[in-house]
């Protein structure tokens, strides 16, 4: 099984980035699969997920309004659109999935994901 990240880059405060991540191996259609943030000396922390049973997603509370996760489910992948980019949004983004459902107090913590990406750079400057 395989998560392969793309889409990260260098862009200036305000500006946009889209992360992809396609899975591939296995499908996913009945757990979650979301996105997770690393910034250096930091640990890593939860940034969006969505449900696959009610397609719902969910979200870090300082990128609500601004980042909107999606999936297609025909092709296995999950999208991070990400607006309004500030320099405190830099960081690797590592897409996650699980293969089953979990429960929603569950969704986001990194132990309740089964795979990981590699990792994609996203470098906001001032």
């Amino acid at each position: 099984v395989q998560l392969q990240a793309s889409g990260g880059g260098l862009v200036q405060a305000g500006g946009s980035l889209r992360l992809s991540c396609a899975a591939s191996g296995r499908t996913f259609s009945s757990g979650p699969m979301g996105w997770f943030r690393q910034a250096p000396g930091k640990e890593r922390e939860f940034v969006a997920t969505m449900d696959s049973w009610n397609n719902r997603p969910y979200y870090l509370d300082s990128v609500k309004g601004r980042f909107t996760i999606s999936r297609d489910k025909a092709k296995n992948t999950v999208y991070l659109q990400m607006n309004d980019l500030k320099p405190e949004d830099t960081a690797v983004y590592y897409c996650a999935a699980r293969s089953g459902r979990i429960v929603i107090s569950a969704l986001r913590s990194a132990g309740s994901y089964d795979y990981w990406g590699q990792g994609t750079q996203v470098t906001v400057s001032s």
